[in-house]
């Protein structure tokens, strides 16, 4: 377990270093990605909990990576969309080469 919470640690902070997003602002930029959708799709997507979705969404949205927009259809839903700068660390990441630890691989050569 020590071992795959270290691969982890490693492979975030490479994002970081890289790109300047944690693995789970990675992961909920490419759970956006350049459709507006609902925090609740962020969350299903990422699998993340809704409250702690809710706190990585806010701590895009205050380094203007993401907006909320009220849904035109259903005044009750909240939609999520990138920003141009939001766009750009999405199209950064895609392009990143990911270096993934040897104990993750086979996870990650599933997808």
């Amino acid at each position: 377990m020590r071992d795959i919470v270290s691969a982890m640690s490693e492979l975030e902070n490479s994002l970081i270093d890289q790109l300047g997003l944690t693995l789970n602002e990675a992961m909920t930029l490419c759970a956006i990605g350049e459709h507006s959708v609902a925090a609740s799709v962020v969350a299903e997507r990422t699998g993340m909990r809704a409250s702690h979705c809710s706190k990585i969404i806010s701590a895009l949205e205050r380094r203007k990576l993401v907006c909320r927009s009220i849904d035109k259809h259903d005044k009750r839903q909240i939609n999520m969309t990138l920003t141009r700068a939001g766009k750009e660390s999405l199209n950064a990441l895609k392009e990143y080469e990911v270096i993934v630890p040897e104990i993750l691989r086979s996870v990650f050569e599933s997808y």
